[in-house]
């Protein structure tokens, strides 16, 4: 029954953000001396890693005493069914309002990225092609231009029109290659307009970028991306 008991409070020790009090007197109790306080721990660990992305929504008290119940044989205080509803009901809730937060996410970047455009398309030295791409010369090199079928070899950096910066090979310390027709339409476009050895600067909309899909964390619906590109080499 111990270990049992440990397994528990150290589930709930996962869930610090539902309720430190309780974790900061856990801390004092707990100790990993025993192979059985380890394996509690670890499986505290994965417990308290599976519910952390829900935060709030989890109560530390009600589930500690849910399981306190299930491991000890005491009749739960749901029947099953009732439960697997409540879950049910919980989750499609909670997608319906991720939806809803990326509808409204898409509609906003989108009015921002077009206003943006429509600013910079102003400026001295930005240029603007019929598909929307925009794009500024750093640098103009003398070496040949790919073609859409071709394997080019860069370094970049990619920012949100804010400024963050979600990608870049310069970080990385190591320039990418890849199939021009294998990337978004504003990078397939743009590089194509480039000699080898220049470095342009793209403002792409976000139907030439990711469009409504997004990409990762730090790219949402409907982003104008912005691009540092310097075209190294075509390969063979």
């Amino acid at each position: 029954m111990k270990v049992k008991l440990m397994v528990l409070s150290l589930a709930v020790m996962g869930l610090a953000a539902c309720n430190q009090a309780s974790e900061k007197v856990m801390d004092k109790e707990v100790s990993l001396d025993t192979d059985a306080q380890k394996f509690s721990y670890a499986m505290g660990m994965d417990v308290g890693k599976s519910l952390q992305n829900l935060g709030e929504d989890v109560d530390a008290a009600a589930f500690s005493a849910a399981v306190a119940d299930v491991l000890s044989g005491t009749t739960p205080k749901l029947e099953e069914e009732v439960a697997a509803n409540i879950k049910q009901t919980f989750f499609r809730k909670k997608q319906e309002a991720q939806m809803q937060e990326r509808q409204a996410a898409a509609l906003d970047n989108k009015a921002k990225g077009e206003a943006f455009l429509t600013e910079n398309a102003k400026k001295d030295g930005i240029k603007v092609t019929g598909s929307g791409l925009q794009y500024e010369v750093i640098t103009m090199g003398d070496g040949a231009k790919p073609k859409v079928e071709n394997t080019v070899k860069v370094h970049y950096k990619g920012t949100t029109i804010d400024g963050v910066e979600f990608d870049s090979s310069y970080s990385r310390g190591q320039p990418i290659s890849f199939p021009l027709n294998g990337v978004i339409k504003g990078w397939t476009e743009g590089v194509a307009l480039m000699p080898v050895g220049s470095k342009f600067r793209f403002f792409i909309p976000s139907e030439l970028a990711y469009g409504e899909r997004g990409a990762g964390a730090k790219i949402g619906p409907n982003s104008t991306l912005i691009f540092e590109v310097e075209l190294l080499a075509i390969e063979k």
